[in-house]
């Protein structure tokens, strides 16, 4: 008889789903500018703070080795909806499609080569880079301190995000000095303010999930 799947632990897939669903959605809040005080910054950040403490949170609950595979599948839903994306703005619109949103919708989603490119690799090396410190984080503080070690790895990643994107979507188009520093800012702050919370109420749902029968 054949064997029966290995079963997924259900808090693991259920951050699976919603880590799929930001990778997709990152990309396209990213087209406004939000300002939070004195802080300027471009709204992908929220849905890119939620990848890095679900592949915190994974890495917590069920090792390195599973959000390194987390990471690695979230280019899947990423390059699909790259791929859909272009494919769409190809199309024809309706003609009796709402003239405002006809117009706008090649001005939000066509995003130009460099910046998918650029997307691509940060997500790339800044998730793997998290998650690699937020373990080795973990071996010190003999996995307490949750909170903080997800605020450190977040900084550390954050920033290394903001060098590869802004570098390779800009660089020599405009300057970046002044672009990679109030980027940079914004996300440490986030970071450090909403991290904690974050990782914090996911490890809570995925204690309820575990206590729960199935």
């Amino acid at each position: 008889m054949p064997q029966a799947p290995p079963a997924i632990p259900r808090p693991l897939f259920l951050f699976g789903l919603l880590y799929g669903g930001m990778t997709c959605i990152a990309g396209v809040l990213g087209a406004k500018q939000v300002s939070i005080g004195p802080l300027a910054v471009e709204a992908g950040i929220f849905p890119f703070l939620m990848l890095v403490a679900i592949s915190s949170a994974v890495t917590q609950l069920y090792g390195r080795a599973s959000a390194d595979r987390l990471v690695r599948y979230g280019f899947v839903p990423l390059l699909t909806a790259i791929f859909l994306t272009f494919v769409v703005l190809q199309l024809p619109s309706d003609e009796g499609m709402y003239a405002p949103a006809k117009e706008a919708f090649p001005i939000i989603l066509g995003q130009s080569w460099r910046l998918m490119v650029a997307g691509i690799i940060a997500y790339g090396v800044s998730m793997t880079l998290n998650v690699l410190i937020f373990s080795r984080l973990a071996e010190v503080a003999k996995r307490r301190f949750v909170g903080v070690r997800a605020a450190v790895a977040s900084v550390i990643s954050q920033v290394v995000d903001t060098l590869i994107f802004i570098t390779v979507a800009f660089y020599g188009v405009r300057p970046i000095a002044e672009l990679l520093m109030g980027q940079a800012l914004a996300k440490v702050a986030l970071s450090i303010v909403l991290l904690p919370m974050v990782i914090r109420a996911l490890l809570i749902v995925a204690q309820q999930m575990e206590a729960r029968p199935a």
